[in-house]
C-alpha cells in the first residue's frame, strides 16, 4: 500500500473541539427533548389503556429504542470527529450504518410483535365486551312500555 505517500488528513484542534462541543450540545438538547416527549406521551395513558394496551410499557420500549439510537449516532458522531483520515472516516461510517439497520431490524420485529399483541388483546377484549353486552341485553328486540 501506498500509504506513506498519502498526505496525511488532519482536522486541526480547534475544530475538532468546536465540533465536539457542538456535538454533546446536541446530545443535550436531544435528552431534554426525549424527557419533555416522554412526559406529553403520559396523556394518552388512558385512551391506550381503553384499547387493551399498556402504554406504559410501549412508551417506555420506544423511547428507550429512541434513546438508544440517539446514544448510538451521538457516539458515531465523536468517532467521526476523531477520525485520523477519509478511508477511516469511511470504515468508521460503513460500521455504524451496519449497526444500525441491524438494531432497526431488530427493533421493527420487537414492535412488530407487540403491535400483534396489542391487536389481539384488544380483539379479545371487544369479543368479551361483546359477549357481555349480549347477556346483559334484553331479548325480543323491543322494548316495552
Amino acid at each position: 500500500m501506498a500509504t506513506e505517500n498519502t498526505p496525511k488528513f488532519e482536522i486541526p484542534a480547534e475544530m475538532r473541539e468546536m465540533a465536539e462541543r457542538s456535538v454533546e450540545q446536541a446530545r443535550m438538547a436531544m435528552e431534554g427533548f426525549v424527557t419533555a416527549a416522554s412526559r406529553a406521551m403520559e396523556t394518552f395513558d388512558a385512551p391506550a389503556e381503553r384499547m387493551g394496551m399498556n402504554p406504559k410499557d410501549m412508551r417506555e420500549k420506544t423511547f428507550g429504542m429512541a434513546e438508544a439510537n440517539l446514544k448510538a449516532s451521538f457516539e458515531h458522531a465523536q468517532k467521526m470527529i476523531r477520525a485520523k483520515d477519509p478511508t477511516e472516516a469511511m470504515k468508521l461510517q460503513m460500521e455504524f450504518m451496519q449497526a444500525q439497520f441491524a438494531l432497526m431490524q431488530d427493533q421493527m420485529r420487537q414492535l412488530g410483535a407487540d403491535a400483534s399483541q396489542a391487536m389481539r388483546q384488544a380483539g379479545e377484549a371487544a369479543t368479551d365486551a361483546a359477549k357481555g353486552t349480549g347477556k346483559a341485553a334484553p331479548t325480543g328486540g323491543a322494548k316495552k312500555s
